[in-house]
């Protein structure tokens, strides 16, 4: 008989885009995880488009049973700036078709399964941060009882990739990242560029996923990804923002941290979204605010992601 292994329950907050997609298939394949719900938020795509994305790939990888909800269709105060790099649908390369079904309540839902699993429940998000500040602007008291929140966002001491200083999720909805930034009582972590541009992988390292149909859907989704961010980025790779963010969650020992006071710019024109952390010796006393990762073992990651994805039949 094998030993019972007590699962970390994870809320998904997503917007799929290649990497979330990738993101859900390492986390609902990861036996340490129990993955309560999806839900959804316009970010790399209309709220139309990542949620039906994200039904599909649950659908894909035979995880239809986890519940889908979708969230806030533009961010707290500003009109919506989708991405260019997954195309029009926001899986550019496979393109669903099948139905979003929109149900509009992804932050009344967080709060309900936060409410249902206190201290338990670990939020992951992997797009902008509008469900969740609008769940903490819902129910302040009920998610301080969130047991953590880890974030795919933020660049601290590297270029942005939206504009000169910000990363994506942050610039979309900084007002909503301030929010969560801000929130007292929940430890946060934030993974930014300056560990995401660490790691890549290539098509050949996608070959060698063993399931024929999944490795078939990955390389459909990948090539124009790739082809995007070499224009957009310059590199000739797979850039693995969001399944990072899962990574560091299944192992943080092969991660490398720093704990920081980080603020988001919400008012500058050319700095809009910046995540400003402190970084100097002396500082004006404020307390940090979240934990950073600064390096990931890209080695190990590649590993556990082809391992991960290994590991199940796929449901084509």
């Amino acid at each position: 008989m094998k030993p019972f292994v007590q699962k970390n329950k994870i809320i998904i907050d997503t917007d799929p885009g290649h990497d979330d997609a990738m993101a859900l298939m390492l986390a609902c394949k990861s036996a340490e995880l129990d993955v309560l719900a999806v839900t959804t938020v316009a970010g790399n795509s209309t709220i139309q488009n990542t949620t039906r994305n994200a039904r599909y790939i649950l659908d894909c990888i035979g995880r239809s049973d986890i519940a889908v909800y979708s969230g806030a269709s533009r961010p707290l105060k500003r009109e919506l700036v989708q991405a260019v790099v997954h195309g029009a649908s926001g899986l550019a390369g496979i393109d669903p078709q099948n139905e979003a079904r929109l149900t509009h309540d992804a932050a009344d839902q967080i709060v309900r399964l936060v409410r249902e699993n206190p201290n338990e429940v670990t939020i992951v998000t992997l797009g902008p941060l509008t469900n969740i500040a609008q769940a903490m602007a819902g129910d302040p008291a009920t998610m301080r009882q969130v047991r953590q929140i880890i974030s795919m966002g933020g660049a601290i001491s590297v270029a942005g990739n939206k504009n000169r200083v910000a990363e994506f999720n942050i610039f979309v909805d900084p007002e909503a990242a301030d929010v969560v930034l801000q929130f007292a009582g929940v430890p946060k972590t934030l993974v930014p560029l300056d560990a995401c541009n660490q790691v890549q992988m290539h098509l050949n390292d996608f070959k060698r996923i063993q399931d024929k149909a999944l490795r078939t859907l990955l390389l459909k989704m990948l090539r124009p990804y790739i082809a995007n961010l070499h224009v957009d980025t310059g590199v000739k790779a797979a850039l693995m923002y969001d399944p990072l963010t899962v990574f560091f969650l299944l192992q943080p020992e092969l991660c490398q941290t720093a704990l920081y006071n980080v603020q988001v710019e919400t008012n500058g024109e050319l700095t809009r979204g910046m995540t400003v952390a402190d970084r100097r010796t002396v500082t004006d006393g404020l307390k940090p605010n979240a934990t950073v990762v600064t390096d990931i073992n890209a080695a190990a990651f590649v590993t556990r992601f082809i391992d991960t994805l290994n590991g199940s039949s796929f449901q084509g």
